[in-house]
């Protein structure tokens, strides 16, 4: 299995700009569509981990789902945004660039070039 992927959505301009600048270096990563193919719960808690990051800073909270699900709240769990996640691919911040078991979100993409 490869382990380089890039969680990414090509109608996002930092997905795309984070990919030429891998393909730029000679990286070719594989290719998460993960709008299409939502990661599991247990893929989420994986990557988390690989961040080191809370799953709230994996969410997109300018989403509408993010609202809509009452996401914001003092009372939402670890668990509760895992699952939103899931569900709501679109919540799941990008790009993830994941490399040798570690990973990074390309926010700004250039954040990619530190796994190289």
């Amino acid at each position: 299995m490869n382990d380089t992927l890039l969680y990414h959505n090509p109608s996002c301009s930092k997905s795309r700009a984070a990919l030429q600048l891998l393909r730029d270096r000679g990286v070719e990563p594989t290719l998460v569509p993960y709008l299409e193919t939502p990661p599991t719960v247990e893929a989420l808690r994986e990557l988390i981990g690989m961040l080191g990051v809370a799953p709230r800073q994996l969410l997109r909270t300018g989403e509408a789902e993010f609202a809509d699900l009452g996401l914001g709240s003092e009372a939402t769990t670890d668990e509760d945004m895992l699952q939103a996640m899931a569900t709501h691919p679109r919540l799941i911040e990008r790009p993830v660039f994941v490399r040798g078991g570690r990973a990074v979100i390309g926010r700004p993409p250039e954040r990619v070039l530190e796994l190289l």
